[in-house]
Order: structure tokens, then sequence, then C-alpha cells
């Protein structure tokens, strides 16, 4: 085979491998770009604000990115993973506030059935005081999981446009990496085209691999 022919055919194929690895960065930088374009409309829509710094709680200002976010209205997925940091501390600081420390909507129901029980109890024993004191710990705990569902589930939603904005920007790197990579093979099967029009045409590459060996007695 000719040098120039071989060198025509490793060049194609690495421009057509070139062209495939660019097909493969435009449809992932399109998934970034939708990804981010989404998060930030959705976001947006919501109207959610940072308190200014100056009403920041110190336990507040202790949280990442809030002091940096201060004032700003929610619109990124870094910003949604802040914000979501504030709501769990609000929640924490809730149950605490309602002498349930510790506990979360998934966990509150346990002293629920508990003080339901000492209810029954109380009213069964006649101590309407008992009673009492446990229907006012109960109606505080219903209070605290009615907060906690909705706080679960903004916080929920808000860390889901954060996890979309993570993937957006790893779709956006992997695009990159990709026409890189494409831009690469690219010079590389320019190169290729160019040494195989200023080789000879008569030069061959394993020209004699297959010839007969010379001296070889015939029987």
């Amino acid at each position: 085979m000719s040098r120039r022919n071989l060198d025509i055919i490793i060049a194609t194929g690495g421009a057509m491998f070139a062209a495939l690895v660019v097909a493969l960065g435009l449809v992932l930088w399109n998934e970034a770009n939708f990804a981010k374009d989404n998060v930030t409309t959705q976001l947006r829509e919501q109207k959610i604000f940072f308190k200014d710094e100056a009403a920041l709680t110190p336990t507040e200002r202790e949280l990442p990115g809030v002091v940096t976010y201060a004032g700003q209205q929610l619109t990124t997925g870094a910003q949604a993973q802040a914000y979501a940091g504030i709501i769990a501390l609000h929640m924490d600081e809730s149950a605490a506030k309602a002498g349930f420390a510790g506990e979360t909507y998934g966990s509150i129901s346990t002293p629920m059935a508990q003080l339901r029980t000492e209810i029954a109890d109380a009213k069964k024993a006649g101590n309407t005081e008992a009673a009492a004191e446990a229907q006012k710990k109960l109606d505080a705990a219903t209070a605290l999981r009615e907060t906690q569902f909705k706080g679960e589930t903004l916080r929920g939603m808000l860390l889901t446009s954060y996890g979309f904005s993570v993937i957006g920007d790893r779709a956006a790197l992997a695009a990159t990496i990709a026409f890189g990579i494409a831009a690469v093979a690219a010079l590389l099967a320019a190169a290729g085209f160019v040494h195989a029009f200023v080789t000879p045409k008569e030069k061959v590459v394993l020209g004699g691999v297959f010839a007969p060996t010379h001296g070889a007695t015939s029987r």
C-alpha cells in the first residue's frame, strides 16, 4: 500500500471521529443549557429572596453561602442549596422551641403517639390537669409537624433544583472536554492530509513484508 493512501485513510478516520465527538459535545452542551435555563426559570418564578445581611441571625451567618447571597433573589442551584440550609436550620430551631428538639417530620409521629396514650390514660384516671398538659404538648407537636411538612417539601424542591444544576454543570464540562478532543483529532487529521499530499505517490509501506524469500531451494 502506498504511504499516501494509508495517510488518507487514517486522516479520514480521524476527521470522522472528530465530527462524531463534536456531535456528542453539542448534545451535552444543549442538555447543560436546558438544565441551567430550566432551574433559573423555575426558581425565579418562586420569588424567593435571601434576607439582607443586617437581618441575618448569628446562626444564619454561619451557614455556607448565606452571607454571600444576602439580599439576592434565589435563581441558581448554588443559591437553592444555601437556602435549603436556612430552612433546615429554622426547622431545627422550631422543633427545639416546641419542646421536641431533634425531631423531624418523619420522627415526630412517635412522641405524638405517646402523647395520645398519655391523654387517654390521664382521662381514664380522671386526671384532667395531666390530660390538658399532654393535649397542649400534642397540639404543639401537631403544629410543628405541619410546619416541618411544608419546610421539608420546599427544602426537597430546592435541593432537587440544586441537583439538576450540578448535572447541567457536569454536562457543560463534558461538552467542553469533548470539543477539546475533537479539536485535537481535527488537527491531527489535517496534519495527516497534508502529509499525504506531500508524500511521493511511489512511496510504499510494508512493501516487502510478504515478498518471497530469496535463495529458497525447490524440491
